[in-house]
C-alpha cells in the first residue's frame, strides 16, 4: 500500500491508483466533470486539480491522472486550487451555459458569470468526452467521437453520418454528467 496525506489525513492507496482514486475511495470530495470509474481517465474537465505541497514548493496537477505516490501532501481546497477552479468554471460556463450540472458547480464555487464569450445559450454539453470514451471502451463499437475542432468541436458520428455501429445502448446518455 502507498501512504500519503490528503488535506493532512493520512490515507492509503493501491499500487496503481490516482490521486482522485485514493481520494474517493476515503470519502474525500474533489469535483469532477470527466471522471467515471467505467472509463480510463482523460483530464478533459480539469476541475479535478489538487494541490501538491513540500515544504514552500507546491504545483497543481489534476488528480484524476496523477499517480499515488508514497509521501506526497495534498490538499483539495487550497485559495490556489479554488481560483483555478472558478476560472475553469467560468470558461465551462462560456462553452456550454446550459448545462444544469456545471450550473451547480459553478453556484457552489461562487461563479454565477463568466467573462468569456458565450456563443451559444443553449449548449449544454461540455465537451467532456465521457460518452466517446464508454461508447469506445465498455461498448466497443466507438459509434461517436468528437467532430471538428476548436470551437467547432461537436460530439457526433464520424463523418457527421448517421454510424451503423451504434447499438442504441444508451450509455453515452447514461455517463453524460
Amino acid at each position: 500500500m502507498i501512504k500519503f496525506t490528503i488535506n493532512d489525513q493520512q490515507v492509503e492507496a493501491r499500487e496503481g491508483w490516482t490521486v482522485l482514486e485514493t481520494a474517493l475511495h476515503h470519502g474525500i470530495h474533489i469535483p469532477t466533470l470527466c471522471h467515471h470509474e467505467a472509463v480510463e481517465p482523460s483530464g478533459a474537465c480539469r476541475l479535478c486539480v489538487v494541490e501538491l505541497k513540500e515544504g514552500d514548493w507546491s504545483k497543481v496537477v489534476i488528480s484524476c491522472m496523477y499517480p499515488a505516490q508514497e509521501g506526497l501532501n495534498v490538499y483539495t481546497e487550497t485559495d490556489r486550487v479554488k481560483n483555478i477552479r472558478r476560472w475553469i468554471l467560468e470558461m465551462l460556463l462560456a462553452e456550454c451555459p446550459a448545462s444544469p450540472e456545471l450550473a451547480k458547480l459553478a453556484y457552489e464555487y461562487g461563479v454565477d458569470s463568466t467573462r468569456f464569450t458565450i456563443h451559444n445559450p443553449e449548449e449544454d454539453c461540455m465537451l467532456c468526452g465521457l460518452c466517446v470514451r464508454v461508447c469506445k471502451e465498455v461498448v466497443g463499437v466507438s459509434a461517436i467521437s468528437t467532430v471538428g475542432r476548436g470551437v467547432n468541436k461537436i460530439v457526433g458520428a464520424p463523418y457527421s453520418k448517421p454510424s451503423e455501429d451504434c447499438v442504441a445502448c444508451g450509455s453515452c446518455v447514461t455517463v453524460c454528467p
